[in-house]
């Protein structure tokens, strides 16, 4: 690959010097002051608030974003100087109902102006709130559209809130004083009721207020058999603390919500979105508190006066039923006494027939059993001939079966004991000649084995024999020991030990000196 090398030269007029980035920063300032000597009106999105608690000063940053809200077109600082700041920020919060903060559409009036060493940037002498009002009222209504498009808007109201809803989901801050005069009210009603709350702590002002309040409706809906409705309680506050609750994220988990929910989010002014979607909508924790302990007590009075209804209704019928037992025990009465005056006509009838009939049918009886006897003993008397007869034929012919059918079975009897004999004599002289083979061959292997084991234990006595320690000492060896114990290394011993040394004639008690290693 070949490669072009440039070689650029640079010539400087006598009169055009170099300069340094302070003064080319200083001509931009100049140039920006005489460019844009007034103050202008800016629409932007404020992306990030800042306040200095100490001096009071407020730092923006600024973006435009265009139509697009995921591409940035455009980022500025900008300030506004702590006095202004106390004016301009009391206003806008007056007007628009909460502080300056990130996420709002904006109309600023600044300047602009640039720093040598901070750049370019915008003091901001002045705010239109009707501005922010008009962008919050749209994104309000845009929100609505889209709850309405997604069937989120009327999808809670659609739910049927329990008559006596007892077991309550509460979505509020543990701390708050609404969450705690809400309770207080409840278990302390005049009627005695019993209430079952359970709290699902999420923060309910802030930015922070969505995401948590709709981690909470999640963590219900999750066991929302436990349940009979869901209570999101807020408590007493600004038109500033309470703006959370329009957004669409609290809105579309009160839609998406499988239990019917009661809010009491305390504004002080319009309703809130979640107000517009949620079930029931009262005007404070504490009205919510009244409504559930009324509705306990509608449903008291509503099943008392079914009970009035139902004691009324039951004395008629008892009244009723009475008199009409009363008619027919009087009708039974007379039906009774009369069939029974019949019967006794016809048991008086029945009788007097009864004392002359029983006489002529007996006698008519007797004979008509007379006759069947001698009719049935002489029936008896052909049928027992006749069968004698016949088992005497079976007899003859059952005796004459029987010994050819015992002479056929003995016959085949005999040659199958013939057949056994024979077949048990082979098998005998069969298994004779295998064990005779088998014992051969376990005599000679059992020779062999012993004779190969004796030749290996003797060879292991000669190792033996050969390894003997007295043998080696006969051989010129010697062993040296200390304390009893054979000394293989250097390492074993130190100078100043006594150690033993056998030999074939004797041992010999020394003391080391001094050691010395192989290197």
């Amino acid at each position: 690959m070949s490669q072009i090398y440039i070689r650029q030269t640079v010539v400087y007029e006598e009169h055009q010097a170099p300069l340094s980035l302070y003064e080319l920063h200083q001509q931009i300032r100049e140039e920006l002051e005489v460019a844009f000597p007034d103050s202008y009106w800016v629409v932007a999105e404020v992306a990030q608030v800042n306040v200095d608690r100490r001096k009071g000063h407020c730092y923006l940053t600024l973006v435009d974003k265009g139509d697009d809200a995921r591409q940035m077109l455009a980022q500025a600082r900008a300030t506004i100087w702590g006095s202004r700041y106390q004016m301009l920020g009391r206003y806008f919060e007056e007007k628009t109902g909460q502080p300056l903060k990130a996420g709002l559409k904006v109309l600023l009036q600044a300047t602009v102006r640039f720093h040598e060493l901070y750049g370019l940037s915008l003091d901001i002498t002045n705010i239109d709130p009707n501005y922010t009002i008009g962008d919050l009222a749209r994104q309000r209504q845009e929100t609505l559209k889209r709850l309405e498009a997604e069937g989120l808007l009327e999808a809670n109201k659609e739910l049927k809130l329990p008559l006596v809803p007892q077991r309550l989901a509460v979505i509020s801050s543990g701390t708050a004083a609404g969450y705690q005069d809400f309770i207080h009210q409840l278990a302390g009603n005049s009627y005695g009721y019993y209430f079952e709350t359970t709290l699902f702590p999420a923060t309910v002002q802030g930015n922070e207020a969505p995401a948590s309040v709709a981690q909470a409706f999640a963590r219900i809906s999750s066991n929302s058999d436990a349940f009979d409705a869901i209570v999101l309680i807020r408590g007493g506050g600004s038109q500033t603390d309470l703006s959370c609750f329009d957004d669409y994220r609290i809105a579309a988990a009160i839609g998406h919500s499988p239990l019917p929910v009661l809010t009491g989010i305390g504004h002080e002014r319009d309703e809130s979105i979640a107000d517009l979607v949620a079930n029931t909508r009262l005007k404070t924790p504490t009205a919510v508190a009244g409504f559930l302990i009324d509705r306990f007590r509608e449903a008291e009075e509503s099943a008392e006066d079914m009970f009035d209804s139902i004691r009324m209704f039951a004395a008629q019928q008892l009244k009723l039923t009475s008199d009409k037992l009363e008619r027919l025990s009087l009708r039974f009465n007379n039906i009774t006494k009369q069939q029974l005056q019949n019967r006794k006509d016809k048991l008086e009838s029945l009788s007097r027939g009864l004392l002359l009939k029983p006489k002529s049918y007996l006698e008519a009886q007797r004979h008509l059993v007379s006759d069947m006897e001698k009719d049935i003993s002489s029936g008896t008397k052909d049928l027992l001939h006749e069968r004698q007869r016949y088992l005497q034929e079976l007899s003859v012919c059952v005796e004459g079966k029987s010994q050819r059918y015992l002479h056929m079975k003995e016959h085949e009897l005999n040659h199958l004991v013939h057949c056994l004999e024979t077949e048990a004599n082979d098998q005998l002289k069969k298994e004779q000649l295998l064990f005779s083979k088998y014992s051969d061959k376990l005599e000679y292997g059992a020779k062999g084995k012993l004779t190969n084991e004796h030749h290996r234990l003797r060879l292991l006595e000669m190792g033996i024999e050969a390894n003997n320690p007295e043998k080696l000492l006969l051989r010129g060896y010697t062993l040296t020991l200390l304390n009893g114990r054979i000394i293989k290394s250097t390492k074993d011993v130190k100078d100043g030990d006594v150690v033993e040394t056998k030999m074939q004639d004797g041992t010999l008690h020394s003391m080391v000196v001094n050691v010395d290693t192989d290197e």
